[in-house]
């Protein structure tokens, strides 16, 4: 009885709180930010990638040890009603990644079997950005959208391959993105976290010069997995 009677306390305890952060009106920052036809801003982040693969035949997979990049970029912001937006982002991402071949039996390579992968793309994402009504000082939302990069790091033309210690990708790739966020008012600007994933739509390997190479032979594609967490500002 004394522990029903405590609940029933805390409850009716929050029931005002309840009503003040979500029901009660309060003071509005940047009240017109909103209504702007453009908006600009900058942002800056975090990222993980990863690569799937998918095989010609059954074997050890590749490993990917993934490792913490940095974004950053500018955000320029359309306003098509009070619900939808349209988004641009382009970026600079710095992506950190290891790659093991598992399946080396070569004796020259199989102690080394890791390709240390640093890639600096050019990433350009086109956002449709779905937001709710806002609450006070704070909007979530959602988005998605189509995005391509340029990896400066690719070594696509390099004529050395993975026998020669370089591991070699496509310079241009296009990714599909989704993601969520909260729109924060603050007093003097607009803050928003979001966390977005990215997907590669296309194989981005380009494979060694041997077509029986250890180390490529068996991809049939792989393509490039990540997700981001940025902090935008406007």
């Amino acid at each position: 009885m004394r522990t029903l009677l405590f609940i029933v306390i805390i409850l009716l305890g929050l029931q005002p709180l309840h009503a003040q952060l979500f029901s009660k009106e309060r003071l509005r920052n940047l009240e017109d930010f909103d209504n702007k036809q453009w908006s600009w801003g900058y942002f800056l982040g975090l990222n993980t990638y990863d690569f799937k693969f998918e095989y010609s035949a059954e074997g050890k997979d590749v490993t990917v040890n993934k490792k913490a990049g940095f974004n950053v970029g500018l955000v320029g912001n359309m306003r098509i009603s009070n619900y939808l937006d349209l988004r641009l982002e382009p970026g600079v991402m710095f992506v950190d990644r290891e790659v093991i071949f598992n399946e080396i039996s070569d004796p020259q390579w199989a102690d080394k079997p890791d390709r240390d992968v640093k890639s600096t793309y050019i990433h350009i994402p086109l956002l449709l950005k779905v937001s709710t009504k806002r609450i006070n000082n704070f909007k979530p939302f959602v988005e998605t959208g189509l995005s391509v990069s340029w990896n400066l790091s690719s070594n696509e033309k390099n004529p050395d391959d993975n026998y020669a210690n370089e591991f070699r990708m496509k310079t241009n790739t296009f990714y599909w993105e989704i993601g969520f966020g909260i729109d924060l008012y603050l007093f003097y600007f607009k803050f928003t976290p979001s966390i977005r994933g990215v997907f590669a739509l296309s194989d981005e390997l380009v494979r060694d010069n041997r077509p029986d190479s250890e180390f490529t032979g068996n991809i049939d594609k792989m393509m490039s997995r990540g997700i981001f967490l940025n902090f935008k500002f406007q």
